[in-house]
C-alpha cells in the first residue's frame, strides 16, 4: 500500500506545520508570547503573574463571583458532603440533590419550564445541535457564531448556511428560499457576541422564527448574568415571551463562576433531553463543586442586584471613554465586552505587548478566531473594576494605539 508520513504520522500533518509557522511569527516578533501565561490566585479586576500585579481585562469573571467567599464556602460544603465527583452519569447513579436544585434555580432565573446542566459549555452546543437536527435539516446561523455551534452543525449532518452578522434581512431571505426544502430549520444565534460585544436583535429573529416555522436556539454564554436589569439575559433585555425561543443555552463558567453549560426551555422538551441527549446521558454528571458554585452564584445574582448594575455602569464608562478617545470599538453596545479593532496582526501584538509592559492585560485575538485583517484586543469589563482603573486603562490603550502607527 502507498502511504506517506504526512497522512500516517500526526507530527507530519501539513496543518501542524502551518500552525508552527503561525507560532513562529508571534514568537519571532520580539513581543512577549501572550498566551498560556500562568496566573496566580483568583482573577478579577486584577491578577498576578510572577511577582507583578496587573490590571486585568482578560477574564469573564463578570460579577466577581469566582473567589467570592459565599461561593467558595458552598463549594467546600459540597465537596465535604458529596466528594469531588458524582462518579456516574446522572440517569444511573450520578444524580444529586445539589444539581437538581441548581437546575430548578436556573429555570426560575430564566423564566422557563425546566433546565438541564451539562459538564461543558462547548459540548452543550455540540450535543444539542447534533441531537435536534440531522440530515434533511438546515441550520441558519449568524456568521460570527461560536466554534461550538459550528462543531454541532458538522456533527448533525445537517446543511448549514451562515448569514451576515445580525443581518435579519439576509436571514429572512434564507428562510424564504429554503424553508420548504427541509424537514426542520434551526436558527442559531448568540445573545452577546464574544468577539464584537454586541447583542442579537432577538425580537426580529423570534418574529422570523414564528413566521417561517423554524426552531430557535440562543447561546447566552456571555449575555446571561450580564445583560438585562436583573442579569437574566437578552430575554429580559428585550422583554420577550420566553416561549419564543425553543432552546435557551448558556454557560456556567462566566457570570456563574463555575464550569459547564445548561439548556433551558419547556418542561416537556427538557424531560426528553434528560433521557436522550448523548452529551448528557453518556457523560458523568456535573461535579459537586461546580454545581455548588453555580447555585451559589445564581442566588447571589438574585440577592445582590447591584452587581449587575455596577457591571453595566463600568461597561458603559469603558465604552464611552474608548469612543471619545477615537478608538475603533466596532459594534460593541450594551455588553461588558469592548473590542479595540486594530486590524493588522503584528500591530495588534505590539499594542498588547506594550499594555502588558505597562501593567494592563487585554488579550490579542487573531485569525482564525476573527476574520483575517480584523485582529483586535478584547477587553472584558467586570463589576469589580474601579472607575479610576478604567480611565487609566483606556488612556494607556489610546496612547499605545496611537504610537503603534497605522
Amino acid at each position: 500500500a502507498e502511504w506517506s508520513t504526512a497522512t500516517a504520522v500526526v507530527d507530519e500533518f501539513p496543518e501542524v506545520r502551518q500552525f508552527e509557522e503561525r507560532l513562529d511569527a508571534i514568537t519571532g516578533s520580539g513581543a512577549d508570547f501572550p498566551y498560556f501565561r500562568v496566573h496566580q490566585g483568583t482573577i478579577r479586576d486584577t491578577t498576578r503573574i510572577g511577582d507583578r500585579a496587573y490590571l486585568s481585562f482578560g477574564s469573564y469573571n463578570y460579577l466577581g463571583l469566582s473567589g467570592h467567599p459565599a461561593v467558595s464556602e458552598a463549594v467546600h460544603r459540597a465537596v465535604d458532603r458529596y466528594g469531588t465527583s458524582v462518579s456516574a452519569s446522572r440517569p444511573l447513579s450520578g444524580e444529586r440533590e445539589l444539581t437538581v436544585t441548581l437546575e430548578r434555580a436556573l429555570a426560575d432565573f430564566l423564566g422557563v419550564g425546566d433546565c438541564l446542566a451539562l459538564v461543558s459549555g462547548h459540548a452543550t452546543n455540540v450535543t444539542a445541535i447534533g441531537h435536534l437536527i440531522g440530515p434533511g435539516d438546515l441550520v441558519l446561523h449568524d456568521a460570527l457564531a461560536h466554534d461550538s455551534i459550528l462543531q454541532g452543525c458538522a456533527l448533525s449532518g445537517a446543511a448549514r448556511r451562515p448569514f451576515a452578522h445580525n443581518d435579519t434581512d439576509r436571514l429572512e431571505h434564507l428562510l424564504r428560499v429554503n424553508r420548504s426544502r427541509f424537514r426542520r430549520v434551526l436558527i442559531a444565534v448568540e445573545g452577546a457576541y464574544s468577539m464584537d460585544g454586541d447583542l442579537v436583535d432577538l425580537p426580529a429573529v423570534i418574529e422570523l422564527k414564528r413566521r417561517y416555522g423554524a426552531l430557535l436556539m440562543v447561546d447566552e454564554a456571555h449575555s446571561i448574568g450580564t445583560v438585562g436589569d436583573g442579569g437574566r439575559g437578552v430575554g429580559e433585555f428585550f422583554g420577550v415571551d420566553r416561549s419564543g425561543v425553543d432552546l435557551w443555552m448558556g454557560t456556567l463558567s462566566k457570570a456563574f463562576a463555575s464550569c459547564g453549560g445548561y439548556l433551558g426551555g419547556s418542561a416537556r422538551m427538557v424531560r426528553w433531553l434528560r433521557h436522550t441527549l448523548p452529551g448528557f446521558v453518556y457523560s458523568v454528571g456535573l461535579t459537586p463543586a461546580n454545581a455548588a458554585a453555580a447555585l451559589a452564584a445564581t442566588e447571589l445574582i438574585v440577592a445582590e442586584p447591584h452587581r449587575v448594575r455596577t457591571l453595566r455602569r463600568n461597561a458603559e464608562l469603558f465604552l464611552g471613554l474608548a469612543t471619545a478617545a477615537g478608538l475603533p470599538t466596532g459594534s460593541s453596545a450594551a455588553t461588558p465586552i469592548v473590542p479595540c479593532v486594530i486590524g493588522d496582526s503584528a500591530r495588534t501584538l505590539r499594542v498588547a505587548d506594550r499594555l502588558y509592559e505597562r501593567g494592563v492585560i487585554a488579550d490579542p485575538i487573531f485569525h482564525p478566531a476573527v476574520e483575517e485583517g480584523l485582529a483586535r484586543l478584547r477587553f472584558f469589563v467586570t463589576s469589580e473594576h474601579r472607575e479610576d482603573d478604567i480611565r487609566r486603562a483606556v488612556a494607556i490603550l489610546a496612547e499605545e494605539v496611537a504610537s503603534a502607527g497605522g
